[in-house]
């Protein structure tokens, strides 16, 4: 008889465990699929904002352009210092203009009249 019992009573809980089994995995399914939309935000503000996210590397992109600009335009102005070097050391007319504009050299005989600078007029 009391074998009987103990199967009745098995009887009685089962629907009950199979409640809170069916519901336990519901709700661990729901646990899972929100760890999973946390996992994802998580990975896609690092794609973004991350060590070598996207905003890093278009604000790298924009310094390269930058400095590829840069670049150009030393290297324009280095030729362009070249060549007034190269032209100083082989051309001595070349000398003599850069003594007269920059030293304000003179010829023998020649005379040099600075002009006061023009006054902006006053209103």
């Amino acid at each position: 008889m009391k074998q009987n019992r103990q199967f009745v009573s098995r009887s009685r809980i089962e629907p009950y465990m199979v409640r809170a089994g069916e519901t336990l995995i519901r709700s661990w399914a729901k646990l899972a699929t929100g760890a999973a939309a946390a996992l994802a935000l998580l990975l896609a503000f690092h794609v973004f904002f991350g060590q070598d996210g996207i905003m890093l590397y278009e604000q790298k992109r924009h310094d390269a352009r930058d400095y590829s600009i840069q670049i150009k335009n030393l290297q324009v102005e280095n030729d362009r210092l070249k060549s007034h070097v190269d032209e100083l050391q082989n051309d001595p007319a070349a000398i003599e203009r850069q003594a007269r504009q920059e030293l304000h050299y003179t010829r023998p005989g020649e005379v040099i009249v600075t002009l006061p600078e023009a006054q902006p007029e006053k209103k």
